[in-house]
């Protein structure tokens, strides 16, 4: 009877092993390797490793594949998946797919393995490829050509030869003024600006030029425009993502601190060490940089325990990507899972880089700067002062069940003040809300000798709806306003929340609210009782909603504290009390702001394995925080603390001996200037990105980057003043630059400036400045795109703004994944994913959008009126005025006849609207 079963089989193979010994040993050459050559190689050989399995070296075929490796255990036959692949009878299993091998065939593999799977040295038909032998992993070598200030110049002009391009001619000078100022502000320039620009010309300046970069280095516009570029990379945004997309409110300090960074000119070397361990140099908010990717919550991530594993790998690895495609150049996270399949980054290099951030944490902490510290004492003071007039206030709040219908349920602050009571528990209970679950962002009890008792007490509740760090339990008595350090009920429109003290006390106040910030009003409880305990255990009501009226959405202007009730001869002192009391309550709020940071949060490092593929249920052996194998050795021990793993890891990253880190910084900022860089994939430098146009140029001034200081805007005074950038974009007739056309018609050699168009902040922020509306406020809270902060979904975007809606856009609260409703359609990054290059697309939707929105109707009106008022009421004069604030340049006779009948019919703001979806606006010339 033949032997079906698989099982049955190889101990049938194998049992037959032992009669074969007196014949010779399978030789890999003669009788292994034409099998895997006529079956294998196809799917497992050179060109093709399907599930990482590779066959046709002897390095890749005994590693094995992704999913099962070892394939080959030499002495086992029966114990290698090979075999079982061979052999199966289960059709999705068989290899190779096209049909089983022959009897022999497989006795010879097994055979081969039992014995041990000789495969001699130097029989391999091809050689493993040393993935380490890559241009991007090697040291720099940068050789300074001559004339010393034209290097840029002199590597283009010899790639131009040897490609046999030739230059375009000179741009003119306002051409480059409007390109250099765009550039470097993100802004056009004014007309004033231009003025002085060609005075200096006429009066044959030589410094000219210089100076004006200078000063548009010295803006502070400059860093709003570059912090711009960095943010997109990083994948910044005000909000968590996924579906909740939950709001960050304190993410926006990381944002300004890049502004101020590249304003300052921070060194590069150190402005990586800041964003990794910044804690360590009093530059808290920096460390945003480790958690700007998307998290889950506490609330979306399942309760059992594989699901907390696999989240918290999730947002570690966010972080590991995050480095090395930022100051990399790499796409580390492919090894997650398996061996990166290009470049020299194993799996076991990816964890070993986990390693380094094991501790690292999502969430809100307080900055540690001195300024920061000095405000939380003042807060303190203020916070004193504001209770001792709170003491005195408390004699005019109306008692409870008094008769004396009270102020409205207010979703700020509300005073609930009874009739003195000895008290060991709070009970504050909710019936109703206005919607959705509860939330309270303080509950705060006071004695009848004015003390809030509610920071010692022990807390429970009904249950909570957890988001960490937002929403918590133990943030209902921390002494904490607002809705980023609240308590909310896991119950829609009902809850309870407990305070227990230590011992009883006299009470007579209690004072609770929604957001004492004022941000929200959603979730308030309309309709509540609170009650006491004392020591006895015994409960009495002691106040009740139904005293008060209800909440009115249509009326949010109602104070926390009224009048309402008292006697004449108390109005006046009650009156002066609240006056003292409104200032305090405003510099209270003023100092509070800022002076927390959603950035790392750091802990215990969690202990980290090799993973097989990937999976937290599957580990492996242990791994120590250890860099990149390819590009380096070093190595911390088990016992490495926390700090000193970042510190580590940020400056081996930062060291001028790292390949990588200044090829791929400087590169980014040629890719700010030409549109695009010599090395076309700006965030993978590996070996599936594109090999540098210039290599000796880049690898010059990666060079000379360390050696100014790492200084950023050396780099832009090098670039901007560089004949190569002064080339005009616009083809003249020639046979010579129609051949160039032909050769290089993207100008990847630069033998004339591609031109582009403005990114969709740059298109906003000029429509705004060309207007007179531009709000030039920097730092702080973002403001409002849409009608809400985060969310589902459903936001309806703002259509008119004032005042700080009139910022710069990089000041707007940035919601992951919605795109903004008018500039979304230029391809604004939307934070989902890092976007190291924009794709400058054209669709129907921008030109509508630009021509038929409320924003920009708005915009043209304004600019229409700052014409009129600069220019007055001749025609003539004002397309000649809105031609030099909108293009930098006085009108053609041709323009000024068809343009000068179309403003006397229509009006001025007709002709502000075209001029502001004009190529000549949107693109850099």
């Amino acid at each position: 009877m033949p032997v079906t079963h698989p099982a049955l089989r190889i101990a049938a193979l194998t049992w037959l092993v032992p009669a074969c010994l007196s014949a010779a040993p399978v030789d890999f050459v003669r009788d292994v390797r034409p099998i895997l050559q006529k079956h294998c190689y196809e799917c497992h050989g050179e060109k093709k490793q399907k599930s990482g399995l590779r066959l046709d070296i002897k390095s890749e075929a005994l590693k094995g594949g992704d999913n099962h490796s070892p394939d080959i255990i030499p002495g086992k036959a029966k114990d290698s998946p090979l075999i079982h692949f061979i052999i199966t009878d289960d059709e999705d299993e068989l290899m190779p797919p096209k049909g089983k091998l022959s009897a022999p065939e497989i006795e010879t593999l097994t055979t081969w393995i039992q014995e041990g799977a000789a495969w001699p040295e130097g029989v391999d038909l091809t050689q493993l490829e040393d993935r380490r032998n890559h241009w991007s992993f090697k040291p720099l070598q940068a050789t300074a050509p001559k004339p010393k200030g034209e290097e840029i110049d002199t590597f283009i002009d010899a790639k131009l030869n040897e490609k046999g391009l030739h230059r375009s001619p000179p741009a003119d000078r306002i051409t480059w003024l409007r390109r250099v100022t765009f550039d470097l502000t993100g802004l056009p320039p004014t007309p004033d600006e231009v003025t002085a620009f060609e005075s200096g010309i006429r009066n044959r300046d030589s410094g000219i030029y210089a100076a004006v970069v200078d000063r548009l280095l010295q803006s502070p516009r400059y860093g709003e425009r570059w912090a711009q570029h960095w943010l997109d990379v990083v994948r910044y945004a005000d909000t968590h993502g996924f579906e909740v997309n939950t709001e960050r409110p304190n993410a926006w300090p990381y944002r300004d601190y890049v502004i101020r960074a590249f304003n300052d000119d921070t060194p590069y070397d150190r402005f990586i060490k800041e964003q990794i361990v910044g804690d360590l140099t009093q530059q808290d908010a920096a460390t945003g940089f480790l958690v700007t990717a998307s998290v889950l919550l506490p609330g979306q991530i399942g309760k059992d325990e594989p699901s907390k594993r696999l989240a918290r790998q999730d947002s570690i690895d966010e972080i590991v990507v995050n480095i090395g495609q930022t100051f990399l150049g790499l796409s580390i996270g492919c090894a997650r899972c398996h061996d990166h399949k290009f470049d020299p980054i194993t799996a076991k290099d990816y964890y070993s880089m986990q390693a380094f951030v094991a501790g690292v944490q999502y969430g809100d902490r307080n900055l540690q700067t001195p300024e920061a510290i000095a405000a939380r004492e003042e807060m303190k003071q203020v916070k004193f002062q504001i209770a001792e007039l709170d003491k005195q206030l408390a004699r005019f709040v109306p008692m409870a069940k008094s008769g004396v219908k009270r102020i409205m349920v207010s979703a700020r602050e509300n005073r609930d003040r009874f009739m003195p009571v000895k008290a060991k528990r709070v009970r504050f209970t909710i019936r109703d809300t206005n919607s959705l679950e509860p939330c309270i962002d303080e509950l705060e009890v006071f004695t009848t000798a004015g003390d809030n008792i509610a920071h010692d007490a022990a807390v429970t509740a009904s249950g909570e709806k957890v988001t960490t760090d937002r929403h918590e339990l133990r943030f209902v008595n921390d002494g904490n306003y607002g809705n980023s350090r609240s308590w909310m009920s896991s119950e829609k429109g009902k809850g309870w929340v407990m305070l227990e003290f230590k011992e009883e006390h006299d009470i007579e106040r209690v004072v609770w609210g929604r957001d004492r910030q004022g941000k929200y009003t959603d979730r308030l409880a309309t309709s509540y009782v609170i009650e006491t305990a004392d020591i006895s255990g015994t409960w009495q009501v002691v106040a009740d909603s139904d005293d008060r009226q209800r909440f009115d959405t249509r009326d949010r202007t109602q104070p926390a504290f009224s009048t309402q009730g008292l006697h004449k001869n108390e109005v006046a002192e009650a009156k002066r009390l609240m006056a003292q009391k409104a200032p305090l309550d405003d510099k209270l709020q003023k100092i509070g702001a800022g002076q927390i940071v959603f950035a790392g949060t750091f802990r215990t490092p969690d202990d980290i394995h090799l993973l097989n593929r990937g999976d937290p249920e599957q580990p492996k052996e242990p791994v120590v925080p250890a860099v990149l194998s390819a590009l380096g050795d070093l190595k911390l021990p088990k016992e490495a603390a926390e700090q000193d793993r970042r510190k580590a890891l940020a400056e081996w990253i930062a060291s001028p001996q790292n390949p990588l880190t200044t090829r791929v910084m400087v590169n980014r900022i040629w890719q700010g200037h030409f549109g695009t860089g010599l090395v076309e994939t700006p965030s993978d430098f590996g070996r599936m990105g594109v090999k540098p146009t210039h290599p000796e140029l880049l690898d010059w001034l990666a060079t000379e980057f360390i050696r100014s200081g790492w200084s950023v805007k050396h780099m832009h005074r090098l670039i901007v003043l560089s004949d190569t950038y002064r080339r005009t974009s616009f083809l003249a007739r020639s046979n010579e630059l129609e051949n160039s056309f032909d050769i290089d018609s993207e100008s990847r050699f630069l033998w004339r400036f591609p031109t582009r168009r403005l990114e969709a902040e740059t298109i906003r922020d000029s429509m705004l400045a060309v207007s007179g509306q531009l709000n030039v406020k920097m730092y702080g809270r973002g403001y409002n795109l849409f009608d809400k902060r985060g969310g589902l979904s459903g936001f309806e975007p703002v259509e008119s703004f004032t005042g700080d809606g009139l910022r710069r856009m990089i000041y707007a609260h940035k919601v992951r994944r919605e795109p903004e409703a008018i500039f979304g359609a230029f391809d604004c990054p939307d934070a989902g994913q890092s976007t190291a290059i924009r794709r400058a697309s054209t669709t129907p939707i921008q030109a509508l959008n630009l021509f038929n929105s409320r924003f920009t109707l708005d915009a043209s009106e304004a600019f229409a009126a700052r014409v009129k008022k600069e220019a007055g009421n001749d025609f003539t004069a004002q397309v000649t005025r809105a031609y030099q604030i909108a293009l930098s340049r006085s009108p053609t006779t041709d323009e000024l006849q068809d343009t000068v009948p179309t403003i006397r019919d229509h009006g001025l703001a007709t002709l502000c609207r075209a001029l502001f979806n004009s190529n000549e606006f949107l693109f850099i010339p």
